[in-house]
């Protein structure tokens, strides 16, 4: 069994350079399907997640060569499958995104239930109202969401419940073959879904309001036509994860490969937290001479503050000089994490979607588990600062967002290192 182990107390600073987004590159890779041809990514991350992707569209019959190490060209000539099965979307909920390809393509799709996961159920009940609305049947049979278009796609006004960033995109990428127009109100505002929106105007789309709360698609007659070469956005999170590691150790550390204004209400936070931060077009360079302040954050949809970034700010309030309030409005099994760092003397309360927290003078090191994903990074970041040998199991988890996680820590100056133990030592 691999883990990671971080032995804490030494100094991290220099610079880093974060890849393109997680979050944005996997339903780049889906929106593929809904032309013919090849198609070109860069900046595209060497994540398990993207690996998972690609065997989704490698199943449907698209063929993947990689460029370079973050350079992919997917060839959806002899796409022929319309059905994305329960063992590659078991791997990663992001699957379900072929849903709204698959349709604009075929005018069918068959995607397995993606069921529950660790931070949280993630329903997609939102995405299917929205697609009956565009003319779409469904018929669920065991454990299968089969959808069909019997009389032709129709553009529709859509109000979402929530702002939901999968119902948001697979809205999006169906509703490009439209007749008319498809408004899409209280729409997800995302810097990946206007990385998605652009992708898909580049196809040949006509989409507007992408990153506001409302959306319009109207509906082309023509085939879209394969993207030469696109850019993937920088990850914010990865960004904001290695912008709270510099914060919690004090030294400089920059941060490049990302723009800043995705980050902005994080980085407000995490200077009343009493970090100082100095910004320009693609990099932060974070710093802190003063003990952590204490401060309340709840999570929200964008542009509120992202969920995503939870978890690495509830272990920078553990160290702060008060009491703090996180409250968690997205995902409901989000604090997860927190058993974990409290075995490393964090001092956490969860009441419902609330944690209270009381800051300590220092984490103590410990054999913990990853959770998830952003809850393992966390908890690695917490051993760069205890006392002592951190070893955090279940690191799969982390290695779905986090490209060389461990040897970019290197570079900063940290004692880390992946290594195997015995299955019992995990």
């Amino acid at each position: 069994m691999e883990v990671i182990r971080v032995e804490g107390g030494y100094p991290i600073s220099g610079e880093v350079t974060v890849e393109g987004a997680k979050n944005s590159v996997l339903k780049l890779m889906a929106a593929s399907i809904l032309a013919s041809g090849k198609t070109v990514l860069s900046n595209v991350p060497n994540i398990s997640d993207v690996h998972v992707m690609g065997k989704v569209l490698t199943y449907l019959g698209a063929s993947i060569t990689v460029i370079n190490e973050h350079e992919l060209e997917i060839d959806t000539t002899n796409v022929h499958k319309y059905d994305a099965p329960y063992h590659l979307v078991a791997q990663m909920r992001a699957s379900t995104a072929v849903l709204g390809p698959l349709l604009g393509r075929f005018k069918r799709a068959t995607v397995a239930m993606p069921g529950g996961c660790n931070i949280g159920a993630r329903k997609i009940d939102m995405h299917i109202l929205g697609l009956e609305a565009l003319g779409v049947s469904f018929e669920i049979t065991h454990g299968n969401i089969h959808a069909t278009i019997p009389n032709g796609l129709h553009g529709a006004t859509i109000k979402l419940e929530f702002p939901s960033v999968g119902a948001t995109e697979n809205l999006m990428m169906a509703s490009v073959h439209a007749t008319g127009t498809t408004i899409i109100e209280n729409a997800a505002r995302e810097p990946e879904i206007v990385d998605l929106a652009n992708f898909l105007c580049e196809m040949g789309a006509h989409i507007t309001g992408a990153g506001t709360p409302i959306i319009e698609v109207k509906g082309v007659d023509h085939e879209l036509s394969c993207v030469p070469h696109h850019v993937v956005v920088g990850d914010r999170i990865e960004a904001g994860t290695f912008i709270s590691i510099g914060g919690l150790c004090k030294d400089p550390v920059v941060v490049k490969g990302f723009n800043p204004q995705h980050l902005s209400l994080v980085l407000k936070k995490y200077e009343l937290m009493g970090m100082n931060i100095e910004y320009g077009t693609n990099w932060v360079r974070v710093s802190r001479d003063r003990d952590l302040q204490s401060v309340d954050i709840q999570t929200l949809p964008y542009p509120g503050f992202p969920t995503d970034m939870q978890a690495q700010t509830v272990c920078l309030l553990a160290l702060a000089n008060n009491s703090s309030v996180v409250t968690e409005n997205v995902f409901e099994n989000r604090f997860m994490f927190a058993s974990e760092l409290q075995r490393m003397g964090a001092q956490i309360r969860i009441e419902g979607h609330h944690a209270v927290i009381h800051g300590i003078r220092k984490f103590s090191a410990a054999c913990v588990k990853s959770p998830d994903l952003r809850g393992g990074a966390a908890l690695v970041m917490a051993g760069l600062v205890a006392d002592g040998y951190t070893t955090v199991s279940q690191i799969a988890h982390i290695d779905r967002g986090y490209e060389r996680f461990v040897e970019k820590l290197q570079g900063l100056g940290a004692s880390i290192a992946r290594i195997e133990v015995p299955d019992e030592e995990e």
